[in-house]
């Protein structure tokens, strides 16, 4: 058993089969048949040929009878070409990727489809907000210089009241009273005091 032996002779069987389909098979039946792979059993005794056919279920069936028709004729070319003591057997089994692949494309379609028509709603929607919610330079800018005046008003305010406040402050004088004197600063005054008032000199 020589698994690069039975990859390289499926290789060659799947280049044969796609010629003879080509050039030699001329079944009416036969369809737009595209070989995809050939695979050969570890012991070389059997080929199974993967292939795909486009068209109809009926017309999928045409082609496959054709092919079954001619597997006879296909078998001795491989025989031929390869040189092998023993052909291997061919089976040919249909593809099922391209249908899967076609189902991907179908389901791809639908979603573009559904992405446009979303697309379309949105481009007619109306904002609830503001439509441009966002703060541009110009408005942080001015923001910014009117923060800086207020501070620059409050610094000088401030600076003001301090130096009124300042011990060397020179403010309003109050006028001074020069002899003036309370009634509460003068005691009683003795007949003696009245009487050297009234003379005007001192008792003897």
């Amino acid at each position: 058993m020589d698994p690069a032996r039975a990859r390289k002779l499926g290789e060659r069987i799947m280049q044969i089969v796609a010629e003879m389909l080509e050039r030699r098979i001329k079944d009416p039946r036969l369809g737009f048949v595209t070989v995809t792979d050939a695979r050969v059993t570890g012991d070389l005794r059997e080929a199974t040929v993967f292939y795909t056919v486009y068209g109809s279920a009926q017309e999928q069936a045409a082609s496959a009878a054709a092919l079954t028709s001619a597997t006879g004729v296909i078998r001795s070319e491989v025989g031929r070409q390869t040189g092998l003591k023993h052909t291997p057997s061919i089976t040919f089994k249909q593809d099922t990727l391209p249908e899967g692949a076609k189902t991907i494309e179908e389901l791809v379609a639908r979603a573009r489809e559904a992405d446009a028509a979303l697309a379309e709603v949105r481009s007619g929607a109306v904002h609830a907000g503001d439509p441009d919610p966002y703060r541009t330079e110009a408005v942080d800018a001015d923001e910014t210089d009117a923060d800086e005046t207020d501070a620059d008003e409050t610094d000088a305010d401030e600076t003001e009241a301090g130096s009124a406040d300042s011990p060397g402050a020179v403010g309003p004088s109050k006028p001074d009273v020069v002899g003036a004197t309370s009634p509460d600063a003068v005691g009683p005054i003795s007949p003696e005091m009245a009487h050297n008032g009234r003379a005007g000199h001192p008792l003897p």
